[in-house]
């Protein structure tokens, strides 16, 4: 009966409680869910660094899935990314403070690629890298394409003939020296000398197979031993990466490198990987690689890895960047080269 005389507006703001007043107040549960929701992309997060700091962790016994962990290395950024619309949505602290370990860990890893590729000239010398295909429609358009970035060596793969004629017809006003050993070949402005063929054939593979050499460029700043080649493919399968050939192919390569007697050492080639897989150790452990660019160069349509590369021992690869498409698979990379 008295609760009927209590005016309506009266009781409601008597059922109303003060802000964070009590244990069980409103205000409070909320504040608490801040840090309390959100345990899920909060985790993610944990694996994502994980994932990013010891990556070299993740075992390759089975389908050498730390290679192919590696391979995409750099695409882990995008799952910080999704993390962050994640914890945003959920309004989590705990979430947006957990992504600060990922998002370091990327940082350190490939933030540097990020930064500008230094002073215009400076630097000594320009490479192009270039797996051409042996289904290339154009030859001729593709070696304007490589030319027109001024380079003073041009590294190429898959060259067979015709097209060989064409690269040599279209390269030869610019670039007057030039080697080719089986399907690779070196186009140098520079003087060529010691050219020779080198063996990076692994075991398994039957019948002939000439995917490297070896030439020594006369340089104004001096001698440069220059590697060209091409390593086997890998395939992703469902049992996990296949790359036993590359891997095999790697090692010859780094022995190669590791004896030669020429001061530096610039490496141009298809490498089929990338330089995060720890297949290329064997040439990652004894060379330098770039410090700018990401060139992703595979497959062209949607590049999603680098797997041509550029590498050099006692020289500097500065920044390193994609060309325009040609009638490849692969896009050509671009490098600048300071001696030391």
């Amino acid at each position: 009966m008295l609760r009927a005389l209590v005016p309506w507006r009266a009781r409601r703001r008597a059922g109303r409680r003060v802000p964070g007043a009590g244990g069980g107040g409103e205000g409070g549960a909320r504040d608490r869910s801040v840090w309390t929701r959100g345990r899920v992309p909060a985790a993610c997060a944990g694996v994502t660094a994980g994932l990013l700091v010891f990556h070299r962790a993740v075992p390759n016994a089975v389908g050498r899935l730390g290679s192919l962990l590696e391979v995409f290395l750099p695409w882990l950024g995008l799952a910080v990314v999704a993390l962050s619309g994640v914890a945003l949505l959920r309004r989590s602290a705990t979430a947006l403070v957990a992504l600060l370990l990922p998002a370091a860990a990327w940082t350190y890893l490939f933030g540097g690629l990020l930064l500008p590729g230094g002073k215009p000239g400076a630097y000594d010398l320009v490479v192009v890298q270039h797996n051409v295909s042996d289904e290339n429609p154009d030859p001729a358009g593709t070696a304007l394409v490589l030319a027109d970035a001024e380079p003073d060596l041009i590294a190429l793969q898959e060259l067979v003939s015709p097209a060989l004629s064409a690269y040599e017809r279209a390269l030869a006003p610019a670039y007057p020296y030039h080697a080719v050993r089986g399907t690779v070949g070196l186009w140098s402005k520079h003087p060529l000398t010691g050219v020779r063929l080198l063996d990076v054939k692994p075991q398994g593979v039957a019948g002939p197979w000439s995917r490297g050499l070896r030439a020594v460029v006369r340089t104004p700043q001096g001698e440069i031993a220059a590697y060209v080649a091409h390593l086997p493919s890998v395939r992703v399968r469902a049992s996990g990466l296949a790359s036993s050939w590359r891997d095999e192919s790697a090692d010859l390569l780094g022995r190669a490198v590791a004896a030669e007697e020429v001061r530096t050492v610039i490496l141009l080639g298809d490498l089929n990987g990338t330089v995060d897989d720890r297949g290329l150790a064997p040439l990652t452990s004894r060379m330098n690689v770039a410090e700018r660019g990401f060139a992703f160069s595979f497959p062209a349509a949607f590049p999603l890895a680098r797997i041509d590369q550029v590498m050099a021992r006692s020289a500097t690869v500065g920044h390193i960047r994609s060309l325009p498409a040609t009638g490849s698979d692969h896009l050509p990379v671009a490098a600048r080269i300071t001696l030391r």
